[in-house]
């Protein structure tokens, strides 16, 4: 996390969402560019997610940069619509988790591959850091 915004909650929650989300996106190839035998439907099921995870990053840099813009002055309503996103990508980083542990389950090309499985461990680890370290800044008050 950079802490260089001192106390200023909105913009180290959306730093957070911004880095990770952009991670996430990155694991969706990582995974796909692993295993070249994947099964179509993941393979799609996979681009789909990478599309879902670019458009949440993009929706978040916007975000950062109308905090940016005010100045440290965060209203009540944009305050609330931060708090709506950052649940939304928490939200998003628990069904991409559930969707990993299904991949590890019932894909054969990676249940079958040892260097698949402890990646995509490290994929769901990765992404269950981010919905701590968020839930951790939002809860602090």
């Amino acid at each position: 996390m950079q802490y260089y915004y001192g106390n200023q909650m909105p913009l180290r929650v959306l730093d957070e969402a911004e880095f990770w989300k952009h991670q996430e996106e990155e694991h969706t190839v990582v995974i796909r560019e692993l295993v070249g035998n994947l099964e179509q439907k993941y393979v799609e099921a996979l681009k789909e997610w990478e599309k879902a995870f670019a458009e949440a990053h993009q929706q978040v840099i916007r975000y950062i940069q109308t905090v940016k813009r005010s100045k440290g002055e965060v209203s009540p309503a944009l305050y609330q619509d931060i708090m709506q996103l950052v649940t939304f990508c928490l939200q998003q980083s628990q069904l991409f988790i559930n969707f990993c542990r299904v991949l590890m389950e019932e894909s054969e090309p990676i249940s079958s591959n040892p260097t698949a499985k402890v990646v995509l461990h490290h994929i769901i680890v990765e992404s269950e850091y981010f919905i701590g370290v968020a839930q951790t800044i939002l809860y602090q008050k």
